[in-house]
Formats: structure tokens, C-alpha cells, sequence
């Protein structure tokens, strides 16, 4: 049986192959393994379909029963059950898109979930010293942000987190990035935090319709402004920040707009502020002028000139009040823009710097003068060293001059050099005595320059012991 049903696998695998099947999901079961089994349905038939993990994981929407798809796969037999199926690649929705879809499911569970509900949302703050904007470090985004930052409010920290806008590791660097701002607070120094990029296609914005974003923004104790650039489409980014604007050059309007509005106000106060001190003193003038031409006759020049003097110290003291006003206010304002520059990250990275090269001289400079005393110690060390092998190798040949000698003087040769002869047998054995010696004898006689030969005729014992033996002999 099992030939028969492995036979017909292949078969069924060799005719029929790839194939595209459309139809209707039911009986969806994803297993723990991450497989997703169902069963493909039209009016007329139905085939069961797996999809393995692997290709189930690059899947855009979620697979549910009553879902229309096309599914790209093998037909192909699963022997332990001698059952027909479909071993599927791909599959996609049929009406909508994948990523439309992807997007829907996410949208309905992410509201079901509370995460758009305006009552978690968190006000702007009306005047933030520092702006943490998540965006590419590349393009158009980031310049258009600083130009009206830098325009409308020049004393606004803005802190750059680079991130990927668009592909695959997109969604991770953005959820990682807010994660970062707001562990880091202190560093940083952020108020609030601008989620921006430029316009671009469904498939362009994914990152901002992932679920990980969604619930990064979600648990960001910053409010987030999301400032992605397209005017008619949202994303689930869009729906979970505290506040949505089309695009990031309106998102540093938005930010700026408080204290550009105090600046114009300010402005505006101290312009008609002006004209109703002109305007006052010009109808001063005029009712002094009406008094004088009335009261001439009674008033002498000289109390005309009186008043004139106090109308225009008058003029003088309202002046200088104006003058030391706007004064106050101007300080006032250099104060709080220099308290803002004080916390800029960018002043405290400068003086980090600064420290740290001065560190690293001093450092480089230690080290050198370390490494001159060392110089020094082993060149010491070197002299030392060599003078001492110098008093040694002398002593050695000292030494050696005086084994030279001594091996010298205690030398056979050097004793036949003062004139002596070795005699030696017809062994080559040295004759010490008389008594070694027999008449007829062949002996050898070594000398200083050379040897001879020679045959023994008489023996003549100058031995004390064997002179006192003969004289015993001959008594």
C-alpha cells in the first residue's frame, strides 16, 4: 500500500506541479510548530491546503476563515493518510491587497485594544525646551524641519535619532528609537518626541502600520507627534500619538507656534505701545500750545518757557520709562534664551570634547615621559650588562691561560723536550723498570723529534733493593 501511495505522489507531482488555486479559507488551524493548516473551498470542491512556517511568516494579513484567496503551491499526495493537498509558496487576499488588509486587522484589533481612544491621549507642552525627532538623517525631512525651527524659534534644542523610514528593519529601528528617548530622558532632555517622514506609497509606509510602532508609541511616557507626510491616508502610527499633523514642516509650526505668537504679541505690544506715547504727547503739546496763545497777555515768556522746560522733561522721563522697559524685557528674554543654550547637549558634547582631548594629551604626554625613563633604565641596564660580560669573558681567558699552562708542563712531550726518552715494548707498554727487560729483546725508543728501534744485549739495575740483594748474593 505504501508503494502505491508514494507511486502516486509522484505522479500527481509530476503532472500537475505548480498551480494557482483560488477559493474560499475555512477550518484555519495554526499550529504550535507555527504551520497553518486549512481547507481551500469553492462551490463545487474543496482541498485541503498547508503552509509551512517559513512561508507563513512572510505573509502581510492574517489567514481567517471566510477569507477569499489565491494560493500559489504544489499538488502533492500526504502519504500517512493517502490524502490529496496543496503544499502552498504564497497566497493573497483576492479584492484587497495584502498590505490593505494587513492594515484593517491591525487598525480594528489595535481600537479594540483602547489604543485610540482620545481619553489617553496627552496635550502638547505649550513652550518645550527640546524636540526629539525620529526621522532618516538623509533628505528633505530633517532640513525643512530646522529651517522653521530655526526661523520661528532659534533658542528650540532639536535632538536628531536616525532611523530607516522604509524597509524591512524599519519598524524595529523606529520602536527601538522611542524606547531609547524615553529610558534616556535625562540625557536627552526631550519634551516631546515628532515621529516624521516624507509622503510615499502603502507599501513606502509598512514601518508606521506595524504593530510593534503602534505599541511603542502607545507605551511612550512623551507625548508623540506623528508627522508622516501625506495628506489623505492615515497610518496606525497616525491614530495611537497624542497628536497627528499632514506633514513635519507643519508638526515644527505646531511646536514653535506658542512661542512665535508670544514673540509677535510682544512685538505688537511694544509697537502700540509706541504710538500711544507719540499720540499723547503730541496732544500734550497741543493743549499746552492752546494754553499758551490763551494766556499770553497774563503769562510772561518766562513761565511759558517754564512749562514747555517741564513738558519736555516729561517727555524725556516717559521716554526713558519706555527705553528701560523694553530694556527689562529684552533682558529678560537674553535670559531665558541663555538658559535654554545652557541645557543645549550640544554645549555640554562640546566641553565632553574638550576634556577628553585635553585628558588624551596629558595621557600621550605621560606616556612619553614613562617611556624616556624607561629608555634610559634598560640603556643603564645595557652597560652594566656589558661591562660585567666583559670582566667575566677576561676571567675566563685568564683562567683558560692558566689551564693551558698546567696541562702544558704536566704534558709527556714537554718532559722529552728537556731531553728525556720513553722506552716502550714490543706491546707498546712503557718500561719503567730494568727488571721488565730480558737479553734479546726488541724495544722501542721515543724521543722529542722522532722514535727508533733496538734490541736489549745487556741489563745493568741501578735499583737500590736489587743492589742490596746482590750483595746478599754475594756474601
Amino acid at each position: 500500500m505504501h508503494q502505491l501511495v508514494s507511486e502516486a505522489r509522484e505522479l500527481v507531482e509530476q503532472e500537475l506541479g505548480d498551480v494557482w488555486v483560488e477559493g474560499e479559507i475555512s477550518n484555519c488551524r495554526p499550529a504550535s510548530s507555527g504551520h497553518l493548516y486549512f481547507t481551500l473551498k469553492d462551490a463545487e470542491a474543496q482541498l485541503p491546503v498547508v503552509l509551512f512556517r517559513r512561508q507563513a511568516l512572510l505573509l502581510r494579513f492574517r489567514p481567517e476563515d471566510g477569507l477569499h484567496v489565491r494560493v500559489r503551491g504544489k499538488v502533492s499526495v500526504y502519504e500517512q493518510r493517502g490524502q490529496l493537498q496543496l503544499v502552498a509558496e504564497t497566497m493573497e487576499p483576492v479584492g484587497a491587497g495584502s498590505l490593505q488588509l494587513a492594515f484593517e486587522q491591525l487598525r480594528d484589533k489595535l481600537r479594540a485594544a483602547g489604543l485610540f481612544e482620545q481619553e489617553r491621549k496627552r496635550p502638547l507642552p505649550a513652550f518645550p525646551r527640546t524636540v526629539a525627532i525620529v526621522t532618516s538623517p538623509t533628505g528633505a525631512v530633517i532640513r525643512d524641519f530646522l529651517n522653521i525651527v530655526n526661523r520661528r524659534h532659534s533658542g528650540l534644542s532639536v535632538v536628531l535619532v536616525p532611523v530607516a523610514v522604509q524597509g524591512d528593519a524599519a519598524a524595529v529601528e523606529i520602536e527601538f528609537a522611542i524606547r531609547r528617548i524615553n529610558e534616556d530622558v535625562a540625557a536627552m532632555h526631550a519634551d516631546v518626541i515628532v515621529l516624521a517622514r516624507g509622503g510615499g506609497s502603502l507599501e513606502d509606509m509598512t514601518a508606521f502600520n506595524s504593530e510593534r510602532v503602534a505599541r511603542a508609541i502607545a507605551a511612550s511616557r512623551l507625548p508623540v507627534v506623528s508627522a508622516v507626510g501625506h495628506e489623505t491616508d492615515f497610518t496606525i502610527a497616525d491614530f495611537v500619538a497624542d497628536l497627528r499633523v499632514p506633514t513635519p514642516s507643519a508638526a515644527a509650526e505646531l511646536i514653535t507656534e506658542a512661542q512665535h505668537k508670544i514673540a509677535e504679541s510682544i512685538a505688537e505690544l511694544g509697537n502700540r505701545l509706541v504710538r500711544a506715547t507719540r499720540f499723547q504727547l503730541l496732544q500734550a503739546r497741543q493743549r499746552y500750545g492752546r494754553i499758551a496763545v490763551a494766556r499770553m497777555e497774563q503769562r510772561t515768556v518766562t513761565g511759558l518757557h517754564r512749562h514747555e522746560q517741564r513738558l519736555d522733561d516729561m517727555s524725556f522721563r516717559l521716554e526713558s520709562a519706555i527705553a528701560d522697559m523694553l530694556r527689562r524685557r529684552g533682558k529678560q528674554t537674553r535670559e531665558l534664551a541663555a538658559a535654554v543654550l545652557r541645557h543645549d547637549p550640544r554645549q555640554q558634547l562640546s566641553g565632553a570634547r574638550a576634556s577628553l582631548a585635553s585628558s588624551q594629551t596629558r595621557i600621550h604626554h605621560g606616556l612619553e615621559r614613562r617611556i624616556l625613563a624607561e629608555r634610559h633604565e634598560i640603556g643603564s641596564l645595557e652597560t652594566r650588562l656589558y661591562r660585567a660580560a666583559s670582566v667575566q669573558l677576561a676571567n675566563r681567558k685568564a683562567a683558560h691561560i692558566r689551564i693551558e699552562g698546567q696541562l702544558r708542563s704536566l704534558s709527556p712531550l714537554a718532559v722529552l723536550q728537556r731531553g728525556y726518552a720513553l722506552v716502550l715494548d714490543e706491546s707498546g707498554a712503557v718500561i719503567r723498570s730494568a727488571g721488565q727487560l730480558t737479553a734479546g729483546q726488541r724495544v722501542s725508543t721515543r724521543l722529542d723529534d722522532g722514535s727508533f728501534s733496538s734490541q736489549v744485549e745487556e741489563i745493568h739495575s741501578t735499583n737500590l733493593k736489587t743492589k742490596k740483594k746482590d750483595k746478599k748474593k754475594g756474601t
